[in-house]
């Protein structure tokens, strides 16, 4: 990676031999396997082990988790906050777990969309509940930056499964929950 930094210094025209530039190639390669790092985590070493037997059935929810990624498609980030949440069936999770899983597949490429699903997906793999609820804010550096350039946009994703999918009132309880 640090010779693809080091082209790409070169390519747009800057000395990579000035002060500030010698190590950056090194810096940025860091960076961006820090940034990158959810390719090398998989659900059940995230996890570990942290299920625990529910003794309740009432909606349990984390909201305002910070999340930060790369767009797929321009390599720029997008940046925000995830709320999920999810009734038990039988088993809970280690509140730690969830920012973890969001985590997890926010440090890969991504779109916003696929992200939403993919946490939601997960936490129903890992816990069978009755319902999972995951909503992402974010905004996208590729579209403030460049293209349309609109500083004060937020995209807002959701992925309803189970019981959030199927009963509006759970649904709705959800939404009101994370919106105060």
């Amino acid at each position: 990676m640090e010779k693809i930094y080091l082209d790409l210094i070169k390519q747009i025209g800057e000395d990579h031999k000035r002060e500030g530039l010698i190590k950056t190639p090194q810096r940025a390669a860091k960076a961006m396997q820090y940034i990158t790092r959810g390719y090398g985590q998989n659900l059940e070493s995230v996890v570990n082990n942290a299920i625990f037997k529910a003794e309740t059935r009432d909606m349990i929810i984390l909201k305002d988790i910070e999340i930060y990624s790369l767009c797929e498609h321009h390599m720029l980030p997008f940046f925000g906050k995830c709320h999920i949440g999810y009734i038990p069936n039988d088993k809970i999770i280690g509140v730690s777990k969830l920012a973890r899983i969001a985590d997890m597949y926010a440090r890969r490429m991504q779109v916003q969309e696929r992200l939403t699903n993919q946490i939601a997906s997960a936490i129903c793999e890992v816990l069978k509940p009755c319902g999972v609820g995951v909503v992402v804010e974010a905004q996208h550096l590729c579209a403030m930056m460049r293209g349309v350039e609109k500083q004060n946009s937020v995209m807002q994703t959701s992925a309803m499964l189970g019981s959030f999918e199927k009963r509006q009132s759970t649904r709705h309880e959800f939404l009101r929950l994370i919106s105060k």
